[in-house]
């Protein structure tokens, strides 16, 4: 990502007065770096620096730029259970009072972070890690924490003349800087406006982290978690540091360092609630057996893994390790040995969305379009709404030539997901397919926006409104969407000056 300068004099007087800047240098740079750097005086944190509103919307700039140069996870099932396990945690905590948004980053770092607006990115290389759910729930409360508690916004109050779409550029070129194990690429992102943000030196990064630590317990006790899942991940994770050198060491521990007295008041702070055992959901132990054959990446290799692992018994969850051979099978083409197995699993589980989403895309692969849509359409019946269901019926639908069908699905969902490119994706085939053009483009113009891609996003428009078929509501809402997107363009070619 190229570096960019700011100067004071170029930026925007009527946007947001604050952003996570600092928050982000301290986390993800070295605790050494991040200790150096002096932070401005905040004064009460509930003085109203930025609004709900504000907050929401460099959020959403940011979560673009992220899109841009991450590769955030757009799977439906996957995207539902991290969803699924944020919200559960978020309804654990009476200080959550603003919506949040969780994602998924495919990356084998083991890692999260808290961004502007409530946006939780989570690294699948965290989820494999992890020895149970509430141990990634752990990490995920903590985040959370850092959102409700404020931090993001009680860090500092410098950048208070920054564009929008400015600050949300800053806050990925950081995560990207973690994201490519550079703290180097981090400081130089942030080096053109240090000297109007550094003023006054305090030290936040331990009492921020101290404080979502509590909070994070305390979601976890009240979301039916084990509260001691913290410590204990933290433990192992402080035990990992002395098998690695300082050039090796894992982004979490980077990011959120682990030290004895830590883990001692993390242990002392889960003593407070009774013990809970809690067993894994069976969705965690999917994701993870996903996550493997995607690691994998060898077809035939996956098969002969988790194959041998179902034989030795080496397995923590044997419904998740079938459910990797599925998988795996059906990647590699052996289609009568995945639907075998796949038998097995919905023999003792016929209502388990994933595995009915297996045996349609194994309709799919062996020639019964027909059959994937008639199984798709029984399970939405019993799951009305359903996000996942949604998405693989609408593409089974598509498939068949059946794109009028398919939209009504796309555009519910739509309305609870308003940045979701996948959908816009296929919203924009569905609508072209029958014979809506503009309508295609429009959508088009959306997946591209909020892929962090403004140029095609202005070109899709533009090609939109030369259509013949639009009402003179559609070619306005159009025109003042395009007039929206060439002034952030704008703003960031001059950035770029």
């Amino acid at each position: 990502m190229q570096s960019m300068m700011f100067s004071p004099d170029n930026l925007s007087k009527s946007l947001i007065r604050v952003m996570a800047f600092l928050l982000f240098i301290s986390s993800i740079l070295p605790v050494t770096q991040a200790n150096e750097i002096q932070l401005p005086e905040i004064g009460d944190p509930s003085g109203g620096v930025i609004t709900p509103a504000e907050e929401r919307r460099l959020g959403q700039a940011f979560m673009r730029s992220i899109r841009s140069s991450m590769e955030v996870i757009n799977d439906p099932l996957m995207s539902n259970y991290i969803e699924s396990l944020g919200n559960r945690l978020v309804s654990g905590n009476s200080l959550a009072s603003q919506p949040y948004s969780f994602f998924l980053i495919s990356d084998s770092q083991v890692n999260a972070f808290a961004g502007p607006g409530g946006y939780i990115g989570v690294y699948t290389g965290l989820i494999t890690t992890t020895q149970s759910e509430s141990e990634l729930a752990s990490v995920i409360a903590h985040e959370i924490a850092h959102v409700s508690q404020k931090h993001l916004v009680r860090t500092f109050d410098a950048v208070n003349r920054m564009s929008l779409p400015a600050a949300a550029l800053i806050l990925a070129a950081l995560v990207v800087g973690a994201a490519a194990k550079s703290p180097d690429a981090a400081m130089a992102a942030a080096t053109g406006i240090q000297a109007g943000l550094i003023q006054q030196q305090i030290n936040f990064t331990r009492a921020h982290e101290e404080e979502a630590d509590r909070i994070g317990i305390q979601i976890l006790a009240d979301s039916d978690f084990d509260s001691r899942a913290m410590p204990v991940f933290f433990a192992r994770m402080g035990k990992a540091t002395q098998i690695y050198d300082s050039g090796k060491i894992p982004e979490f521990l980077r990011t959120h360092p682990v030290t004895t007295d830590r883990i001692a008041d993390s242990f002392a702070r889960a003593e407070e609630y009774p013990y809970r055992q809690r067993a894994d959901s069976l969705e965690y132990h999917l994701l993870r057996a996903k996550l493997r054959v995607a690691a994998i990446g060898n077809t035939r290799e996956a098969v002969t893994e988790f194959r041998k692992a179902l034989e030795d018994g080496r397995y923590r969850n044997e419904e998740g390790q079938r459910y990797g051979l599925v998988l795996a099978l059906i990647n590699n083409r052996q289609y009568p040995e995945a639907e075998k197995e796949l038998k097995i699993l919905l023999e003792s589980y016929p209502e388990q969305i994933a595995f009915q989403v297996a045996q349609a895309q194994l309709a799919q692969q062996t020639g019964q379009p027909g059959r994937a849509v008639s199984i798709l359409t029984d399970s939405m019946k019993k799951n009305p709404g359903n996000y996942p269901l949604s998405i693989y019926l609408a593409e089974a639908l598509l498939s068949q030539g059946r794109p009028a069908e398919a939209i009504p699905l796309l555009e519910k969902q739509l309305e609870g997901r308003p940045d979701d490119i996948r959908i816009y994706q296929l919203l924009a085939r569905a609508a072209g397919d029958s014979g809506k053009t503009s309508l295609g483009h429009e959508y088009l113009a959306e997946f591209y926006y909020n892929s962090g891609n403004l140029q095609s996003a202005q070109q899709q428009l533009e090609i939109a409104l030369k259509g013949k078929d639009l009402s003179y509501y559609q070619s306005a809402k159009m025109a003042a969407r395009l007039k929206q997107i060439r002034q952030e363009l704008i703003e960031q070619k001059k950035r770029e000056q």
